[in-house]
């Protein structure tokens, strides 16, 4: 059975055949250790790094590629962005619809170092009022963290008028992109972005282990990590210079020559080419959701800006229940449960039952969402015949 993939907001699938060749050939070519020799195989490598990170700066507008560091993850990127920035005493400000790879370094610091956290509510759809952001600052506000679409509802929130709002407060704002890079257009000097934390996986169509940190020219964080860089070996602290100094160890180039061949394919097509298309595959999908008894969607109503995300519940159906049913009897790939942000299903009123999220990518076809429609009007029909 052919798989029907709606997971892309967890991870993109399948991969153009650009990426895993120039994977390959990396592998046979230039699989050494970048930064750590003057070899022929080890330019090769380092070339792969520098390319990748002038690819990438391109992408996201940034002037000098070398405030770009490389991470594993977003994830990886948020810890090192929350944790290398947030001090003892700081006051941080974020939203109750993140991600929980930004609530729990939060929470650790919260609990650890007598950092203040103030969660501001979402309303049920996922949308934050700005002005609620300005009345939580405190005179020991330091940071903003704000996803730019969160992952359970594809609510765009309003990261530029943030910005604005905190502007010359002496107040960072650190966004994460994770559903939004490669698929909304990101400009970090326009929109006023000083930390943005992005995954290689989903958007930006290379492999998993990739991502990455955009840190502004005049910020410095406490690195994450200490260990080998490749330059000033003979030094007993960190490196100061950028982006050695937030990548310790081995990196994953591979995988890095993986995601150049990604981020080149969306520039070539134009991330807002590819967010128009995704916009209209979403709101097709949506409306033959909707029109299904039974089946509530959450999130931003039919219409209204989003990413490719459509989370739904089902009347009287377990939502991991439904996820099996999608898989096992129609090949459809879902991802079901609280899907790592608790308070946005709080936000959404499906704390109490989860749900199912249908996520759309590049290579989804119309044809894909009609079968998708047609397979949940079946499951739909047989949870009312149980009744």
């Amino acid at each position: 059975m052919d798989i029907k993939y709606f997971d892309h907001a967890a991870s993109s699938w399948p991969k153009p055949p650009a990426v895993w060749e120039a994977m390959n050939r990396c592998l046979l070519e230039a699989s050494a250790n970048p930064g750590r020799g003057s070899h022929q195989m080890a330019v090769k490598a380092s070339r792969v790094l520098f390319e990748t990170r002038s690819t990438l700066a391109k992408l996201f507008q940034i002037k000098n590629p070398n405030d770009i560091s490389y991470a594993l993850n977003t994830t990886m990127a948020l810890n090192q962005a929350i944790k290398g920035y947030v001090k003892e005493g700081d006051h941080v400000i974020c939203t109750n619809v993140e991600h929980n790879s930004v609530r729990r370094p939060l929470e650790y610091l919260k609990q650890r170092y007598r950092v203040q956290v103030t969660y501001v509510e979402a309303d049920v759809t996922g949308q934050i009022n700005v002005q609620n952001v300005i009345q939580a600052i405190q005179s020991n506000t330091t940071l903003v963290v704000c996803n730019h679409s969160s992952n359970l509802l594809g609510t765009i929130l309003p990261v530029e008028q943030i910005a604005e709002a905190i502007k010359g407060r002496g107040i960072k704002l650190l966004v994460d992109a994770a559903q939004t890079a490669g698929i909304i257009p990101l400009d970090v000097q326009r929109m006023g972005i000083d930390m943005l934390a992005f995954p290689g996986h989903k958007g930006l169509l290379g492999p998993q282990g990739t991502g990455g940190l955009y840190l502004h020219p005049e910020l410095e964080l406490e690195p994450l990590l200490h260990g080998g860089t490749g330059s000033q070996s003979e030094e007993i602290n960190q490196p100061s210079v950028r982006p050695d100094r937030y990548e310790a160890g081995t990196p994953n180039t591979v995988g890095i020559a993986g995601l150049r061949e990604g981020v080149k394919l969306l520039l070539n097509e134009g991330v807002e080419a590819i967010h128009t298309k995704e916009w209209r595959q979403i709101q097709t999908l949506m409306e033959g959701l909707q029109s299904i008894e039974g089946l509530k969607l959450l999130g931003p109503a039919i219409g209204e800006p989003k990413t490719g995300i459509a989370a739904f519940v089902l009347d009287k159906a377990d939502c991991s229940e439904v996820a099996f049913i999608l898989d096992q009897s129609f090949g459809i790939a879902v991802r079901s449960g609280y899907h790592c942000t608790p308070l946005a299903h709080e936000a959404a009123g499906s704390k109490g039952t989860g749900a199912v999220r249908a996520s759309i990518g590049y290579y989804t076809t119309d044809g894909e969402i009609n079968d998708f429609v047609a397979a949940m009007r079946e499951i739909a029909k047989h949870y009312k015949q149980m009744e």
